[in-house]
């Protein structure tokens, strides 16, 4: 406590590089998800094919997939960003496509009798009522995502682990709780702000 009272300036800059890679990576990845979701819930084989490359992305080792990317973008953030994203794109393809094709047939039939363009059905219609289970895979893919960018220290991109890397390199306990613990804090309060916003989408949908 007394080592974190001293140095709490470069915790807090160790967690705002953490959230800075976290939230990039995230966005980026919800991007494409939803484009690449929205598509392969109308194409079965296209939904094949993207689970079983972004199921590959996924099941490779985040030390190996940093490495792997050192020659092509070297060291740094971007490297870490381009990890994160890889391993966020199975959760989020996945909770884009299966919230769109679970919106009852009924409703898509009523919204084409009355005359809404595919457009209109996607944006009005599809989305919405796949908003809380998108919600859930945005929720995973947080936690997954700020959990694993701990390791992201190793290519010197910044954030909580460079303080745990740190603290182990030195034999240095409170410089290791102080990124751990500050780590799972996060983890915690994103997990929990996204279960609420997920806890209102449902209750919206149900009244």
């Amino acid at each position: 406590m007394k080592w974190f009272l001293r140095n709490w300036p470069d915790v807090l800059y160790a967690l705002w590089e953490h959230i800075a890679i976290s939230f990039t990576a995230l966005v980026i990845a919800f991007a494409l998800s939803l484009a690449i979701g929205v598509l392969a819930a109308r194409r079965a084989r296209l939904y094949g094919v993207v689970m079983t490359v972004s199921g590959f992305l996924y099941t490779i080792p985040t030390l190996a997939f940093l490495a792997f990317l050192i020659p092509l973008v070297g060291l740094g953030r971007s490297n870490a960003i381009i990890t994160m994203v890889a391993f966020s794109l199975m959760i989020l393809i996945r909770s884009v496509a299966t919230g769109i094709r679970e919106v009852p047939a009924e409703v898509i039939d009523a919204a084409r009798g009355m005359g809404m363009a595919p457009r209109q059905i996607l944006r009005q219609i599809e989305l919405p009522l796949a908003l809380p289970l998108i919600v859930a895979g945005l929720r995973v893919s947080a936690v997954t995502v700020i959990s694993v960018t701990v390791v992201a220290a190793y290519v010197n991109a910044g954030g909580l682990g460079t303080l745990i890397f740190n603290g182990i390199a030195s034999d240095h306990p409170a410089k290791i709780w102080a990124g751990a613990l500050t780590a799972c804090a996060l983890a915690v309060a994103v997990d929990l702000l996204l279960a609420w916003v997920e806890r209102r989408l449902k209750a919206g949908h149900a009244a």
